[in-house]
């Protein structure tokens, strides 16, 4: 049953172990402007969200206490991780010029179709490792 009450994605939070690397990759690979920093975190803008609630992903440094106490993680290990990957919407039109302008900047890309829900999807990783799908909906996916 869907939850009306869901508008949308407000924000996706990776705890990371060089915060200035993956900053780095999420403003100049990746193309998300920096919205906002505190110390051992920054906030990059995905896209406007519902009622002025800005869509967001933030990079939080692992050593950050974490929300539920008896979290008994004490280091991120990427083998270990409960992320798969994290998609962004982008348009069809913008595919082509995504993936060679990420090929471009040294990523290793991957590409799929899935001809379920007609999407194309770029795959890169980002320093840590964490999967980053760009994704579009494409009438030509059958």
């Amino acid at each position: 049953m869907m939850n009306p009450a869901i508008k949308g994605l407000g924000e996706t939070v990776l705890r990371v172990r060089d915060l200035e690397s993956m900053k780095k990759f999420y403003a100049n690979i990746i193309g998300l402007e920096l919205i906002k920093e505190f110390p051992k975190v920054a906030f990059f803008k995905i896209a406007d969200g519902f009622a002025g609630h800005t869509q967001v992903i933030g990079l939080f440094a692992e050593e950050l206490p974490r929300a539920f106490v008896n979290d008994n993680i004490s280091t991120i290990e990427p083998a270990c991780s409960s992320l798969h990957h994290f998609a962004l919407e982008i348009s069809s039109e913008d595919y082509l010029t995504e993936k060679t302008r990420l090929e471009n900047a040294g990523c290793e890309v991957i590409t799929a179709e899935h001809s379920w829900c007609q999407w194309r999807s770029i795959y890169v990783k980002d320093p840590e490792n964490n999967v980053v799908e760009l994704v579009c909906y494409d009438v030509s996916v059958v």
